[in-house]
């Protein structure tokens, strides 16, 4: 069965041609093909405004951004093929890079599948499916990644809020197998017990392997703070590679407890600390106490959202690492990162360098921090490249 056509207005292809993958509806031709007319999450055939086709994609004609192309192949149907062909080509890119089996195995629009997102930890995968194009394929995206992969369980973690945009319902799924509750995971030399079925979402989150290491050549015989640390991913791997003392600062008890089972594993127990509550009065006491750390971390959620959130968000990066920087032993060393696509690098820049000057202190960025490989970026799309992070000496003047 072929697809149904989905008309671009004149000049709107533009972006497309130039390596893009989204189509929003007030660049569609309603009069050639209106945009009511389709089905949520229908296959279509996407052309410009003389019809030549531009690609294979799905829609869902109740949001502004309402297609996304799948395939430049129009010739090729939106199938179980197609998906068996395309996990081929992320797994060999992860296989390139990891000799284990742990990484994002599909990284949504940067793998050519918009709306997917699948971890993989060792013969487990957690899987995301965020719009509805993806969701009508969820029995073909099972099928083949049983095929490529070989799993012994499939977990779809359907219940992101993004799916609300979509009209999609919010739930958990056991599409394979028997996903364990906790399944042990390896990441930097560093053992990690994460839980797929209720941990945030997938359980883990890969997108800062790089930054781990990054900042654990730092580590050895310092003392260190990890705010927003959830289950310690980047306090328990500098305490695991010679860091003296690993404070852990997090909201979630729950995420405190499991941070500690993780310190047990690693046997670095004993240089761990749990301060559990909110980030900005948990470090505010710190100082009132004296506490004073070689190295902090602080890697929030993010402050911004969507765009409206600019300038609170913008407020409370300076503000977090401004508080950060009164914890920070003479001659001290900050990562700052941000999961914020909507904060640019030179806007968190900029937060750094006013937090600096208020305290009269001299910043040195010496290393730039971003996503890992399994998190590649599309060049016409900035949205995927998300993580951002700077690691700074702080100077007295």
């Amino acid at each position: 069965m072929n697809p149904a056509t989905l008309r671009l207005k004149k000049f709107e292809d533009k972006r497309i041609r130039n390596g893009h993958l989204w189509v929003y509806s007030n660049e569609i031709d309603n009069k050639v093909t209106p945009i009511k007319s389709f089905d949520v999450g229908q296959s279509v055939l996407i052309e410009d405004a003389n019809g030549k086709p531009l690609g294979l994609g799905y829609i869902n004609p109740n949001n502004l951004l309402c297609a996304r192309i799948v395939s430049r192949d129009y010739r090729t149907p939106i199938d179980r093929s197609l998906f068996v062909h395309k996990f081929n080509i992320a797994l060999s890119l992860r296989q390139r890079i990891f000799d284990k089996p742990f990484y994002r195995a599909i990284y949504g629009e940067s793998d050519a599948l918009p709306g997917l997102i699948v971890d993989r930890f060792g013969e487990h995968l957690v899987v995301q499916i965020t719009t509805a194009g993806m969701e009508v394929q969820k029995e073909n995206i099972i099928d083949a990644l049983t095929k490529v992969f070989k799993p012994q369980s499939i977990l779809l973690r359907n219940d992101s809020n993004s799916r609300k945009a979509e009209a999609l319902s919010r739930d958990i799924e056991q599409a394979l197998g028997k996903t364990p509750e906790t399944i042990q995971i390896e990441e930097n030399n560093t053992q990690f017990l994460i839980h797929p079925h209720t941990g945030q979402k997938t359980g883990w989150f890969y997108d800062h392997r790089v930054s781990r290491q990054q900042i654990a050549q730092y580590a050895d015989g310092k003392r260190v703070l990890d705010v927003f640390s959830y289950i310690g991913a980047f306090g328990l791997q500098m305490a695991n590679l010679g860091a003296s003392e690993a404070w852990c600062i997090d909201i979630s008890g729950k995420a405190l407890d499991e941070l500690y089972q993780n310190a047990e594993l690693n046997k670095v127990a004993d240089k761990v600390t749990c301060v559990e509550g909110d980030a900005f009065s948990a470090m505010g006491e710190l100082k009132q106490q004296g506490e004073k750390f070689d190295i902090v971390i602080v890697d929030p959620p993010a402050f911004i959202k969507k765009k409206k959130d600019q300038k609170p968000g913008l407020k409370a990066y300076r503000k977090v690492n401004e508080a950060a920087m009164r914890l920070l032993n003479k001659d001290g060393i900050l990562l700052s990162a941000s999961c914020s696509m909507h904060l640019k690098v030179d806007e968190l820049q900029s937060s750094l360098l006013a937090g600096s000057r208020h305290l009269d202190k001299t910043l040195q960025i010496i290393e730039q921090c971003h996503q890992g490989q399994d998190h590649p970026v599309h060049p016409a799309i900035p949205e995927t490249c998300y993580i951002k992070g700077f690691i700074s000496r702080i100077l007295s003047v």
